[in-house]
């Protein structure tokens, strides 16, 4: 019975965190003042320095203490991770400028739920790959990955459609950044999986186990800010942008930049803890399901605020086709949740 409540919280908690994720652009629409660099940078600020910073430090007992228990190595992995998925973040942007946002978006996060659930499932628990959980598990990433990739066609049709074009860009270049985000974006889970002995020692130095991924989540957060720091003041000097930030009438835009940040660090916060309820593979099933809930959020919100409008029923369809494969992963990997 306690396995079963532990795993309807650790459900709950991911449905919320791929809703909060989804949806985190969505004030995007309304920072017209600035451009792309000048809210990614603010959201950077908040999201990836202040906010892990406090929350680690007033969630963790003796944080420091856990990395010291921990040992250098174990914390120089998890902000190597860290800073890779930062590179992951500089690589969709440059993926959505090639080939558009919907493409991009359901190509890095099928590519990144395989990567980041069926390493860490190889690399920590190897002896339950065969397993009826094992093969479950499996079975569910290979249904996100058709999932999305039907929802990369319904884009697609989309933005033929609309009449998008990525004549002045190379379709090739899009795809090998996509691949590259896709592969890298997973670090993020890597560094949780990878983190345990952080974990642990959090734990014992008294961290609630349902917060103990925050002392994972700050040096991974931080070291990940970096490159996407370091991009956004390339690109406000290379499109002399930073003076937007003085813009008239732009001073709501910092409040909607720091609300994209607390919807998508709460996400984050909330998938951590979710691992932490699902048993040992916790953080197997735990990702495609939270990429799986992303993808649907997206293509609801993007329903909602008519981004399919006149595109016609037919990528409607095939986008429908694709959000109903999810939610087919996620039973499957629900039931591989309760297998053994």
């Amino acid at each position: 019975m306690r396995e079963v409540n532990a795993s309807a919280l650790g459900f709950s908690l991911l449905f919320l965190a791929g809703a909060m994720n989804g949806s985190f652009t969505l004030p995007m629409k309304f920072t017209r003042k600035w451009a792309w660099e000048n809210t990614w940078a603010i959201w950077t600020i908040f999201a990836l320095f202040v906010f892990p910073l406090l929350l680690a430090y007033s969630t963790v007992p003796q944080i420091n203490s856990a990395y010291a228990q921990a040992g250098a190595g174990v914390v120089l992995i998890v902000a190597a991770c860290g800073a890779g998925w930062g590179i992951a973040q500089v690589l969709f942007g440059l993926a959505v400028e090639a080939i558009g946002i919907t493409l991009t978006f359901s190509v890095v996060l099928g590519l990144s739920a395989a990567v980041g659930s069926l390493i860490p499932l190889a690399r920590q628990h190897s002896d339950k790959i065969l397993s009826s959980a094992g093969l479950a598990a499996v079975s569910g990433v290979a249904l996100v990955l058709i999932g999305v990739s039907i929802c990369a066609v319904a884009g697609r049709r989309r933005e033929t459609a609309l009449g998008a074009t990525t004549a002045r860009t190379s379709v090739a270049r899009g795809l090998v950044f996509c691949v590259l985000s896709g592969v890298t974006a997973a670090l993020m889970n890597f560094g949780l999986a990878f983190g345990g002995p952080i974990l642990e020692a959090a734990q014992k130095n008294g961290a609630p186990k349902l917060w103990s991924p925050n002392a994972v989540f700050l040096p991974l957060m931080l070291a990940g800010g970096l490159p996407n720091l370091a991009y956004c003041i390339y690109l406000m000097r290379k499109n002399n942008t930073g003076n937007r930030f003085r813009e008239s009438g732009s001073g709501s835009h910092w409040f909607l930049a720091a609300l994209m940040a607390i919807s998508w660090f709460g996400s984050t916060i909330l998938y951590g803890a979710s691992t932490t309820t699902l048993g040992q593979l916790g953080t197997v099933l735990a990702w495609p399901l939270f990429m799986s809930l992303i993808v649907i959020t997206a293509a609801i919100c993007g329903a909602l605020t008519g981004e399919w409008k006149d595109a016609g029923s037919h990528p409607f369809r095939i986008m429908a086709l694709g959000v109903g494969v999810l939610i087919v992963a996620i039973f499957v990997l629900g039931l591989s949740s309760q297998m053994r």
